[in-house]
């Protein structure tokens, strides 16, 4: 009966610590993809202001725009695949 005491605090421990872990990788990605949108944002505005003064754009707005959005989605995915990584190289 012990051992299944133990081997239960022992899973336990790791799905908090595991729980833990992702919980720290969402709040990197989360301050990253923030980041990103920034930019983006600030970078469209480039663009608008562009526009008024009738110059020539250097990237189409269209492209700013799937740039940004590549960015923020890899700032997750890549973080969830590490997490997969970890957590399949403990079982």
């Amino acid at each position: 009966m012990q051992t299944n005491e133990v081997a239960s605090e022992s899973k336990m421990r790791r799905t908090v610590g595991d729980l833990v872990v992702a919980e720290m990788f969402l709040i990197q990605a989360t301050i990253e993809s923030a980041n990103v949108i920034g930019s983006g944002l600030a970078e469209l505005g480039k663009q608008f202001a562009k526009a008024d003064a009738d110059a020539e754009r250097p990237e189409p707005i269209k492209s700013v725009i799937q740039r940004t959005r590549d960015e923020v989605v890899d700032s997750y995915t890549s973080r969830f695949n590490y997490l997969r990584k970890i957590i399949d190289g403990d079982s």
